[in-house]
């Protein structure tokens, strides 16, 4: 089993738009105030980039995409980001690739000057907020101003010093 991490590409929005859409139903995030109903999603190697001190990662098990995780500015603050978008596919997980692309977008943030992570998710996603506790995300009583995601109900942040 060949297990791949790199970064989006143009050739492969329209499976990483799916994996978040179907995801995104799986747990209950369908609409407004949820990740996958964000415009970027139709398009989302357009919207991540060194330029915007921005990366989104994908996961290919076998060469077929099966996930993906993404940083960037929270607000365009130069001081906090943002962890979006980890979703991956059931015959994805269990392989460590969220944890492997997780890490790898947050040592993405340290070499960007990045000071904190925020992120945003579901109490559903149980084994999502697991990872993120094991990464040392800590919850937070209220989502930070300025959010996007406000059905979500979890919340957290990770300071990256």
């Amino acid at each position: 089993m060949s297990c791949v991490i790199e970064p989006l590409t143009a050739r492969y929005d329209q499976n990483v738009r799916q994996i978040i859409e179907q995801v995104g139903a799986e747990f209950g995030a369908v609409g407004e105030g949820y990740g996958p109903s964000d415009p970027e999603v139709l398009c989302m190697s357009q919207h991540y980039g060194d330029a915007s001190k921005s990366l989104y990662l994908i996961a290919l098990l076998d060469g077929k995409v099966v996930g993906g995780c993404g940083l960037a500015s929270f607000n365009d603050s130069p001081e906090v980001c943002e962890l979006k978008k980890l979703f991956i596919l059931p015959e994805g997980r269990g392989h460590g690739l969220g944890k492997r692309m997780a890490i790898t977008c947050l040592d993405y943030a340290r070499t960007q000057g990045y000071q904190s992570c925020y992120l945003d998710t579901l109490t559903s996603m149980k084994v999502a907020v697991r990872l993120y506790e094991s990464l040392g995300f800590c919850h937070l009583n209220a989502p930070l101003a300025g959010t996007l995601h406000n059905s979500c109900d979890v919340w957290m942040l990770k300071s990256l010093l």
